[in-house]
């Protein structure tokens, strides 16, 4: 049976299945303290995946006890989790100190009823208001979106909110409450 320490040398030598091989031998047991440490599956994984790159950034000064580098491992995932810990932690605290966010409306909040009516718009009509009433868009915005003249968004957007007028009041919609 190989050590960790013999296939360290032959990893520094430059043979990658021998730092597997040290990975393989010693995952389990440090992935078991990581969870042990952080009660979380996915940070114990990171946890690992750390231990392991600064076991090879420090390879040339790793611990071996009894030609073992676990207890080294072990070692480097606490110090790991518990800067995991504190950063999680800093970034809690920071979430906090944030203000609230100002809820800004939805584009096309309040049309409510409004929009099967534009639903049932011609074609032109409808995609005009799609993009100015609904989604927010200027006129300007729309035309380029669309390709064609401002000027014709304009038109085709008057004759959409004459139609939607007509429309809602047809079926008893009241324009003060936005509802029938």
């Amino acid at each position: 049976m190989t050590s960790d320490a013999r296939d360290w040398a032959a990893a520094l030598a430059g043979d990658g299945r021998a730092f597997a091989r040290v990975f393989r031998r010693d995952r389990d047991r440090v992935r078991r303290h990581a969870l042990a440490l952080t009660g979380a599956v996915a940070d114990a994984e990171d946890v690992v995946a750390v231990t392991f790159f600064e076991a090879w950034r420090h390879r040339d000064r790793v611990r071996f006890v009894d030609d073992s580098l676990e207890p080294w491992l072990v070692a480097t995932a606490t110090n790991v989790a518990r800067n995991l810990r504190r950063s999680s932690r800093r970034y809690t605290e920071l979430l906090a100190r944030l203000p609230e966010p100002v809820a800004e409306p939805e584009p096309g909040a309040g049309l409510g009823g409004a929009l099967p009516a534009i639903a049932r718009l011609p074609l032109a009509e409808r995609q005009v208001a799609a993009l100015c009433l609904v989604a927010g868009y200027s006129e300007r915005e729309a035309a380029i979106a669309l390709g064609i003249p401002p000027g014709t968004v304009k038109s085709r957007l008057s004759r959409a909110r004459r139609r939607l007028q007509e429309q809602l009041r047809s079926e008893g919609f009241r324009e003060e409450t936005g509802h029938a």
